[in-house]
């Protein structure tokens, strides 16, 4: 019986060392492969221009062993194509791991996130996939400091392995785990449901001075620790700093009953159209 085999991905880089944190942690429960964008990509999404890239191979040693690894300037969710279309055709990957990204990714701003996107890439392509994040201080999220990976490395392995032991149940298609930085081994998991709520809001620093509308955009923390809903991702991990294991579903239909719905539409909806002008 031939060993696992995991397709890891991120969207910070080739060069991230929470890439590099994911890899040591899968190596030894299998064989694993890298495809991640060759430059900073976080925020992408599962962006996918149109694309006529080069996949380069780059040298890549993690505990004492040579990793096939390589890189393309594209999205997160473009090098999974690239690597599941060149590098496994012959051999679907058992898992797809995403991360460990710089910085938690929590509430509605999960569709913003190259290291979700590039899983659900994995997902829609059949694989079971996993995106793992950790809580780093916001300065890092582009310009990478030094982390302690260790426990986030734990957590990788932990949900790598139960993806490994068992098939994820109908609509559950990825999940997304992300580590409190506070977290230790020991720190208890729970299951989530995505909150409504944005965990980061944009504003502008400063106009421009050239006089043309825009500026800089920046981000901060959008929510307050009271005002968050229980059971969802962003409660566990900011008011139990416990670590946030959210199932998702490619299925983004609205969770309504659709005949209510469509009657709704067609006779509730149409009542104001229907008044005189």
């Amino acid at each position: 019986m031939s060993s696992p085999c995991f397709l890891v991905t991120n969207d910070d880089g080739i060069h991230s060392p929470g890439l590099r944190a994911a890899v040591e942690a899968l190596l030894p429960l299998g064989d694993v492969i890298v495809v991640a964008p060759t430059y900073q990509q976080t925020s992408m999404g599962r962006s996918m221009p149109p694309t006529d890239g080069i996949v380069h191979p780059i040298p890549y040693r993690v505990r004492d062993r040579d990793v096939p690894a390589y890189h393309v300037d594209a999205t997160p969710a473009v090098a999974v194509l690239y690597g599941m279309l060149l590098f496994c055709q012959e051999r679907k990957p058992d898992v797809l791991v995403s991360g460990i990204n710089y910085g938690e990714n929590l509430g509605t701003g999960i569709t913003i996130s190259g290291t979700v996107g590039a899983a659900l890439q994995g997902a829609a392509m059949g694989v079971p996939s996993l995106a793992i994040s950790l809580e780093t201080d916001h300065d890092f999220h582009y310009h990478h400091g030094d982390v302690e990976w260790g426990v986030a490395q734990h957590f990788t392995r932990l949900f790598a392995e139960k993806l490994l032991s068992c098939d994820l149940p109908f609509d559950v298609d990825v999940l997304k785990v992300d580590v409190p930085e506070d977290a230790t081994r020991e720190t208890p998991w729970r299951v989530t449901r995505l909150s409504r709520r944005s965990y980061y809001v944009s504003y502008l620093v400063a106009p421009r001075e050239d006089g043309q509308l825009g500026g800089k955009l920046h981000y901060r923390l959008g929510v307050r620790p009271e005002e968050v809903e229980p059971g969802t991702d962003i409660h566990a991990f900011l008011v139990e700093r416990v670590v946030s294991v959210t199932p998702l579903s490619l299925d983004m239909t609205s969770r309504v009953d659709l005949n209510a719905l469509e009657q709704y539409l067609q006779v509730r909806c149409s009542e104001r159209s229907d008044e005189p002008g």
